[in-house]
């Protein structure tokens, strides 16, 4: 697991390979991701926007960017907790993401970035 801090928002990462969804003979690698979001602030906020840089080992690049997360602008309370699952697919067998969400302070509507964590994506038979 990855964690960062930002702005009192904690972004923690847990990361899996996913065996029965990959094609390795078609160059497909299929990684899903947990995020858990947890507001350590003392006022409620608002995910709005998400923005993810992907990179594949093979030197491709590309940014996903779109309101909220899968489908939800989630408020998050004081102390509170936001989970989701979601993944991606790359080219190689190795890679990584990072990337930020911006959020908004509900009492008074200032936006703020909180950094994702860069974190690896790599086949199991890699770490060998």
């Amino acid at each position: 697991m990855i964690t960062l801090t930002t702005s009192g928002v904690k972004i923690t990462i847990k990361t899996k390979y996913s065996t029965e969804a990959s094609l390795p003979f078609k160059n497909h690698y299929v990684f899903s991701y947990l995020v858990r979001i947890e507001n350590m602030t003392e006022f409620d906020v608002q995910l709005l926007y998400r923005h993810w840089e992907i990179y594949d080992s093979d030197g491709s690049y590309r940014e996903i960017e779109g309101k909220g997360v899968i489908g939800f602008q989630p408020v998050i309370e004081p102390g509170q907790v936001h989970e989701y699952a979601s993944g991606c697919h790359l080219k190689m067998d190795m890679g990584r993401m990072r990337g930020f969400y911006t959020f908004q302070k509900l009492d008074n509507g200032e936006q703020f970035k909180v950094q994702i964590p860069d974190f690896q994506l790599i086949s199991p038979y890699r770490l060998n």
